[in-house]
């Protein structure tokens, strides 16, 4: 079990520097969060799943009842933690959504702008993989350049200067909207990756305490 742990944080922080090498240039949507990256948060989270799998491992080996009971805790920890932020997002679902939206619409002033390479091609491969324009309408556009036109990255057909032709060969739908019914629609592949992972946290949580019970009881036994 504890194996698994590092074997998974392994994975999943080699996918997160891979992420980063290849695709350094795709950052963040969000303006305030420039570092809250996908590829920033699997190497965040696959070192944070290494570190409490060795912790595991190396007390299931040495038979360490500290080690074992810190791998225990930091589990139990992580495990709340994941359901308090399920909780407050289903509880503060609205507020969050409109938080993220003025966000996201702050992202829109710095699209293009020097040092913003990160945020600028994030915008244009989402506008131009969902379909979209802008976070709730094509026009968030208009208020950054202060003028009735788009990136081309929101034309039906890219080229050139193109989101200076007609609205009519423009995207129009909100991409806030787009990636909300995306996620929808794999709703339950999520649940299935959610329930997989309460699983094996549970069963990583039963096997430590069993572990450091019988460590308690051997320490008793020879004393």
């Amino acid at each position: 079990m504890h194996r698994f742990y590092i074997l998974g944080g392994c994975g999943i922080l080699g996918v997160g520097v891979w992420l980063s090498v290849t695709q350094g240039s795709f950052a963040t949507l969000s303006a305030s969060l420039p570092s809250l990256s996908a590829a920033n948060l699997l190497i965040a989270m696959g070192t944070i799943i290494m570190v409490i799998g060795c912790l595991g491992c190396v007390g299931a080996v040495k038979e360490s009842r500290p080690l074992l009971l810190a791998f225990f805790i930091l589990l139990l920890l992580i495990f709340f933690l994941e359901i308090l932020f399920i909780m407050l997002f289903f509880i503060y679902q609205e507020q969050i959504d409109q938080y993220a939206q003025r966000d996201l619409k702050k992202g829109l002033a710095l699209f293009g702008t020097e040092g913003n390479i990160g945020l600028t091609n994030a915008w244009m491969i989402v506008q131009t993989d969902f379909r979209c324009c802008g976070v709730t309408n094509h026009t968030d556009w208009f208020e950054v350049y202060n003028a009735s036109r788009v990136p081309d990255s929101c034309c039906l057909e890219y080229s050139d200067n193109c989101g200076l032709d007609n609205p009519g060969t423009w995207w129009t739908a909100p991409c806030y909207e787009r990636v909300k019914d995306w996620l929808s629609e794999n709703l339950v592949a999520l649940w299935i990756f959610a329930l997989c992972t309460a699983l094996t946290q549970i069963l990583g949580l039963v096997f430590s305490m069993t572990m450091f019970c019988q460590a308690v009881k051997v320490d008793t036994f020879y004393a």
